[in-house]
């Protein structure tokens, strides 16, 4: 159980998806980080998937992983990146969690025969873990983001969890509603409607915000603030400006103009601290936002960006954002093109030589086979012709393809994911792995999470980090075949980083002599990059692409 005294704010969703739910609970939790008060974030996600692992990316966005290992939504990324700190287990859950807990409970005779029902039983377990992360993170507040909209009947056992949760702790629980204010373009005038109609659906649960976070292209005026505040019950001081912004890190700044941070103190009975500057925060935004910056052009070579008439480019948040942190500090205005696989595969050469008016390429993580053969023209490319390239888990596997295949003239090298019978398997499946998929085992199974990585003296992975041992997160069920180190290392390329008994392959690089970046990690680099502590890698890679571009 929770602390006595523990606060809790509910975030909830109004009029529809995609408002940015998770960068305000994301704000809020830094915005009181920095008013003295420590902070768990908690996300809620009302689907029946027990975790984000086996849901496809350009329906779902990225699988953001933990550093225990467990796959999560993106917004957790979000919550690590505005609190720059690690999250645990107990921050996250989904509905597929709380109903396996259920009916493992029921199965073991933990409910004493009764009949096992969503009220109070699945309600409870809901409020089980929401007490159990305030406990295990030992914070003052918890910021607990809805997965949803107000409406969705996915998410009404969790509004109804916050609405006991209120009952119980009536001095210490708010509810934050996060709702667009649309401006149609016939009218240009900002409509509250919507959001009044949202504030009655949430009444109807028994549940009235405290306050209201008001998403728009622009900022509410008083006027509609006064309205809102009489329609909605709610104080004019509490309806919170959110217009759109150039940058989501600008979003904590924004809000702080609003005074929500004090007015979060004082809604919680909390009294205000010496708060820490955000100074520190605000440098790095003004460089992030900074249009006049010198441009540096990245392509990203990948898969998962077909979604109808649109391109999906949550699939890779972490490495976009990661090349943001990184080129903020560098003070360069990153250009990111999306550069289709595919696209690749069918044109051949002539698609693959376009790649050359980029200052640097990624090949980020992925699955399967489409565009594979895209993605290893394009690396070939990179490499020939010395472009930076930097390649993560699969970007790192199809580079040692390459290698194999081009420079080793193993022309049937291949990767048994794709090429089970392959004469040169340069890539194959983790012997632990084999019984997981023999068993349909797919979910929560791969090599998830932190794993200690040892770093060769005299290799650019070393003079990078500066350490001779790191920690970073993996994702994958693959792995370099230990068949082929020996060839490959003879041949030129340098495994610069390993498992600490150096059986694990988990960075492939050439010398600087050869290649002014060409690397590969078996993790995500991308996972642990944060804005005010970019990724070492990221970085360099970037440095890397600068001086390719004043070469040109």
């Amino acid at each position: 159980m929770a602390k006595e005294g523990h606060k809790y704010i509910f975030v909830l969703g109004g009029v529809m998806s995609g408002v940015g739910k998770g960068v305000v609970a994301s704000s809020m939790g830094l915005l009181l980080q920095q008013k003295g008060y420590p902070v768990n974030l908690v996300k809620i996600d009302p689907y029946l998937n027990v975790d984000a692992g086996t849901m496809n990316p350009t329906e779902h966005g990225e699988v953001f992983v933990l550093r225990s290992g467990l796959e999560t939504d993106q917004d957790m990324g979000n919550y690590e990146r505005f609190l720059d700190r690690d999250l645990t287990n107990e921050d996250y859950m989904t509905s597929g969690m709380v109903y396996q807990s259920v009916i493992e409970r029921e199965r073991a005779l933990q409910y004493g025969g009764k009949c096992v029902e969503a009220i109070p039983h699945v309600r409870d377990e809901i409020l089980k873990r929401i007490e159990a992360a305030a406990s295990y993170n030992g914070g003052r507040v918890s910021v607990v983001e809805v997965g949803g909209t107000i409406g969705d009947f996915q998410n009404a056992l969790f509004i109804e969890a916050a609405r006991v949760m209120k009952m119980k702790y009536p001095d210490d629980v708010l509810f934050v509603m996060v709702s667009y204010l649309p401006v149609p373009g016939t009218l240009g005038e900002m409509k509250t409607k919507p959001t009044q109609s949202a504030v009655r659906a949430l009444n109807s649960y028994g549940i009235q915000p405290d306050f209201i976070v008001a998403r728009s292209t622009h900022s509410i005026d008083e006027k509609r603030k006064e309205k809102l505040a009489i329609q909605c019950n709610v104080r004019a001081d509490r309806i919170i400006a959110a217009p759109d912004i150039k940058s989501i890190y600008e979003v904590p700044l924004n809000l702080d103009k609003d005074h929500l941070g004090d007015e979060l103190l004082e809604a919680l009975h909390l009294p205000k601290k010496h708060a820490t500057s955000l100074i520190e925060w605000k440098k790095f935004v003004i460089s992030a936002t900074n249009t006049k910056a010198p441009e540096v052009n990245i392509a990203i070579v990948g898969k998962y960006f077909d979604t109808g008439d649109f391109i999906l480019s949550d699939a890779y948040l972490s490495v976009i954002e990661a090349i943001k942190f990184s080129a903020a500090k560098l003070g360069r205005r990153p250009k990111i093109t999306w550069v289709n696989a595919k696209e690749i595969e069918r044109g051949g050469g002539k698609a693959a030589a376009a790649l050359g008016k980029y200052d640097g390429i990624i090949v980020p993580g992925g699955f399967g086979e489409t565009g594979i053969e895209g993605k290893i023209k394009a690396i070939q490319y990179a490499r020939e012709k010395k472009i930076p390239y930097f390649g993560l888990c699969y970007g790192m596997q199809l580079m040692v393809i390459e290698y194999a295949r081009n420079v080793l003239k193993l022309k049937n090298a291949h990767t048994t994911e794709i090429q089970k019978n392959s004469e040169d398997p340069v890539v194959d499946i983790m012997l632990e792995q084999k019984k997981h998929l023999a068993g349909n085992k797919y979910g929560g199974t791969m090599r998830l999470g932190a794993y200690p990585c040892y770093l060769k003296k005299g290799t650019m992975a070393r003079a990078v980090y500066k350490k001779e041992m790191v920690d970073e997160r993996h994702r994958h069920r693959y792995e370099i075949n230990p068949k082929y180190i020996k060839p490959l290392e003879d041949a030129g390329l340098v495994f610069s980083g390993t498992s600490p008994d150096s059986v694990l392959m988990e960075i492939a690089e050439l010398p600087r002599s050869v290649h002014p970046f060409m690397l590969g990690t078996q993790f995500h680099p991308e996972f642990q990059a944060r804005p005010l502590a970019p990724h070492p890698l990221f970085t360099e890679f970037l440095k890397s692409a600068i001086a390719r571009k004043k070469k040109k």
